[in-house]
């Protein structure tokens, strides 16, 4: 019994038929390449009529490959000081960028401006005003003015000989962070430091210069917030003192249902801008760094 195909279809499984007799014949031939390829040249002899000689056919030369000398020294060397490629410039900025909060919150002056500023807002009886944007921005920005020497050793030190070729990674990398390892170091308590140790049982080391980042950079932090509740303090005194007299002061009114916040807020206001407690902060937190 006959099966009739339709014309469509036949057309289809003929070109299908064609296609892979022409892949069978491409892989074969690639590999028939490929074991020649060592060869320099292959002298085809083909059957030629009466009277002709063998014909010999030359492949194309296969690429040389270069002659490695033995001379007694089988090491190879590397060249560590090239200049880094552009996409593993673009991997490196990328990791910098992705962690940049973390280098920004633990490792600069950003941490301490904020919680003081915060303090501040909240010793004047103002919850969202400034708003933490714009105390975000104010920190931002006097940390880059702090840390605008450090941040210049670094790149003079790590980030541009690295990117000219002149220091491998991990050298660059040493001598890159040794700035900030000196400010952490300079701005972080020794008892700080022998906390950390204590709780991750380490021995003490040797040189502050030996101490790991991963205890010292807690430890900074640590400084940091200690530092800070310390200056809020100070901040929170004549604005409680103002509280509890605008309190007193109502109560022997008789005034009890007047909330003693609303009273005093104007005055803790206009207390702090004729003593320009802004100016008074933001020199203090610099001249902290400054010691």
């Amino acid at each position: 019994m006959s099966i009739s195909l339709p014309r469509g279809l036949r057309h289809l499984l003929v070109l299908l038929g064609l296609v892979g007799v022409a892949l069978i014949l491409s892989v074969a031939s690639g590999s028939s390449r490929a074991e020649a390829a060592p060869q320099q040249s292959i002298a085809i002899h083909q059957v030629t009529p009466i009277g002709l000689g063998p014909v010999t056919v030359p492949t194309p030369n296969a690429p040389t490959t270069p002659s490695v000398s033995n001379a007694g020294d089988s090491s190879v060397s590397v060249n560590v000081g090239q200049k880094p490629s552009n996409s593993v410039t673009i991997l490196i900025l990328l990791t910098v960028i992705s962690v940049a909060p973390s280098i920004l919150l633990l490792m600069t002056s950003f941490t301490k401006i904020f919680v003081v500023l915060s303090l501040t807002r909240n010793a004047l009886g103002l919850t969202g005003v400034p708003p933490n944007q714009v105390l975000a921005g104010l920190s931002l920005f006097l940390s880059l003015f702090i840390m605008g020497p450090t941040v210049s050793a670094v790149n003079k030190l790590g980030i541009q000989p690295y990117l000219k070729g002149t220091k491998s990674q991990a050298v660059a990398f040493h001598d890159g962070i040794a700035p900030m390892r000196d400010f952490m170091l300079h701005h972080t308590r020794s008892e700080e430091i022998a906390l950390m140790l204590r709780a991750g049982h380490l021995p003490n080391p040797p040189t502050p210069d030996k101490l790991d980042l991963t205890t010292l950079i807690p430890a900074f932090v640590l400084s940091e917030l200690r530092s800070a509740m310390i200056i809020g303090f100070v901040i929170y005194i004549p604005f409680l003192i103002i509280d509890m007299v605008v309190s007193s002061s109502l109560m022997s009114l008789g005034m009890m249902m007047l909330p003693p916040v609303s009273v005093s807020l104007p005055f803790k206001l206009l207390l702090f801008v004729l003593v320009d407690g802004w100016g008074l902060i933001i020199t203090a937190l610099i001249h902290s760094y400054q010691t």
